[in-house]
């Protein structure tokens, strides 16, 4: 008798994100034969060590939703430089649609100052210091899209070494 061989690799990789559902919406359609009534789900997926992506799904039951952003968000995972703090090398900005974020290091101890759904973004990416303030739109989307948007565009002071072609110690001077 033969036996199966579980696939522990893929199951190892999975249990490495950590998810979190920034918003579940019950939206209505209007057609012919009435209302079509289906759940729009807003999720963020992290592994806590410097990659985090943002998804959203639609589905007509709220599990199928969610599992869709699982799906949406491991597709647009982003990897973000962090210091030895666990903090990000430089204050930033993010922008999407007519929310803005405004994201600033943070001495050591300090935790995550934030709100909403930027909060979410920032934890499940590994961040331990920052502060971070949403400027414009409420919508838990938009900012935590600004939020991927900010932490995207994040340089280490090496990736500008190389970029420009100097050596570190000429910045320096």
């Amino acid at each position: 008798m033969a036996t199966k061989k579980k696939n522990t690799k893929n199951k190892d990789q999975d249990n490495q994100w950590e998810e979190r559902v920034v918003q579940v919406r019950r939206v209505t359609k209007v057609v012919k034969g009435g209302k079509k009534l289906s759940f729009r789900a807003i999720l963020v997926v992290g592994d806590e060590k410097g990659q985090v992506g943002v998804g959203i799904g639609k589905a007509s039951d709220v599990i199928g939703a969610v599992k869709k952003a699982v799906t949406d968000a491991k597709k647009n995972l982003i990897n973000i430089p962090l210091t030895k703090v666990n903090s990000i090398p430089h204050p930033i900005n993010g922008i999407s649609g007519a929310a803005a974020v405004i994201m600033r290091p943070s001495a050591q101890g300090s935790g995550v100052i934030a709100g909403g759904s930027v909060r979410t973004v920032l934890e499940l990416a590994g961040i331990k210091n920052i502060l971070a303030k949403q400027l414009g739109s409420a919508n838990p989307l938009n900012n935590a899209r600004a939020a991927l948007n900010a932490l995207n565009s994040l340089k280490t002071f090496e990736q500008v070494v190389e970029e420009r072609g100097l050596s570190r110690d000429s910045l320096f001077s």
